[in-house]
């Protein structure tokens, strides 16, 4: 067996955080799966013979027993997809540990997980509230101290016409928009290292070159190299994660939709807005699927689904269906 059996789940933790860092997770992705790992740790210690400090637990303690006790305790308080996570990231854990020649067999199999359920889009509520998002940016506002409506139009036209998740955004170059007119695309470093190409349409693409042309006003040409980040902040800087978020929040007040916009949804809104019109117009779930990134066709389906379900909604509150409901009785009694 590994020389590394003697060392502490902590050590060894940090060893697999490293390794995982290779895929380019975000730093919030990273500091959940640290999250998951110490908490279920913790109290895999305590259930250890004799009870250990965290700092003084092996991994040669973390036997099937061990982990399915910790696994429930962890389990207590917690939500199903939270439970459902941390069992994933642990099962990650024991397979790098596996691969790394440090444990004989993963013990997860033998660890109950509950089936997580799929979460629901949470897109912008009310019909044009895209619209009127884009048309209220779009115009240059003097309360603000530095308008720069071109570079926030096209941060929400991205991810309202391309679905790009927030850590996309921040990862787009200037270069990673290619092609020819009439054949634009954006090249996008998607979730755990999957690429994709999102097409773009003349519409986006006319806002981004204008933003473009604008920030060149600004800075100068040579911020617009093909290797400088697309989004920047109000001073040229890279566009960060609580600035991006920031912005976006800014712009819903300033377009006075902060109640149509679901809770906790932030950006993610815009990106559930546009998968969730893509299936309003007969989009196929394969197609959202290629579009959005996911790793699974179930995914994509979701958007389908709640789509239906929202028209047949709208078909019940049909008034002329509660007429009928009133006269198929007298029709049946008349054949009777």
């Amino acid at each position: 067996m590994h020389e590394k059996q003697d060392e502490s789940v902590k050590r060894l933790i940090e060893e697999f955080l490293t390794a995982r860092a290779t895929r380019k997770p975000s730093p919030h992705t990273l500091e959940a799966y640290r999250r998951d790992l110490r908490a279920v740790a913790a109290l895999a210690a305590e259930e250890a013979t004799p009870p250990l400090p965290l700092d003084a637990l092996r991994v040669e303690a973390l036997t099937a027993r061990v982990m399915r006790a910790a696994f429930a305790r962890f389990a207590a308080p917690r939500a199903a997809a939270s439970v459902h996570r941390a069992w994933s990231t642990w099962n990650s854990f024991f397979s790098f540990l596996v691969a790394d020649g440090v444990v004989a067999g993963n013990p997860m199999p033998a660890v109950g997980r509950p089936r997580a359920p799929l979460p629901q889009p949470k897109p912008l509520r009310g019909a044009d509230t895209p619209e009127q998002l884009l048309a209220s940016v779009a115009r240059q506002e003097g309360r603000q101290r530095d308008p720069w409506p071109e570079r926030d139009l096209a941060v929400l036209a991205l991810a309202l016409c391309g679905g790009l998740r927030l850590s996309e955004l921040l990862a787009l170059r200037v270069g990673s928009l290619t092609g020819r007119a009439g054949e634009r695309r954006v090249e996008v470093a998607g979730k755990g290292g999957r690429p994709r190409v999102v097409p773009i349409e003349p519409e986006l693409d006319g806002v981004l070159v204008g933003y473009l042309e604008s920030r060149v006003r600004r800075f100068g040409s040579r911020t617009v190299r093909p290797d400088a980040p697309l989004l920047v902040d109000r001073q040229g800087e890279p566009l960060r994660r609580g600035g991006l978020q920031y912005l976006v929040e800014s712009c819903y007040r300033r377009a006075g939709i902060t109640d149509r916009v679901p809770r906790g949804a932030r950006l993610h809104a815009l990106r559930h807005t546009f998968a969730t019109r893509l299936a309003e117009d007969g989009a196929s779930a394969a197609e959202i699927m290629r579009l959005l990134g996911h790793a699974s066709l179930a995914s994509s389906q979701t958007y389908i689904e709640v789509t239906a379900g929202q028209q047949r909604a709208a078909v019940r509150s049909n008034r002329t269906n509660r007429a009928l409901a009133g006269l198929v009785p007298a029709q049946r009694g008349a054949r009777s």
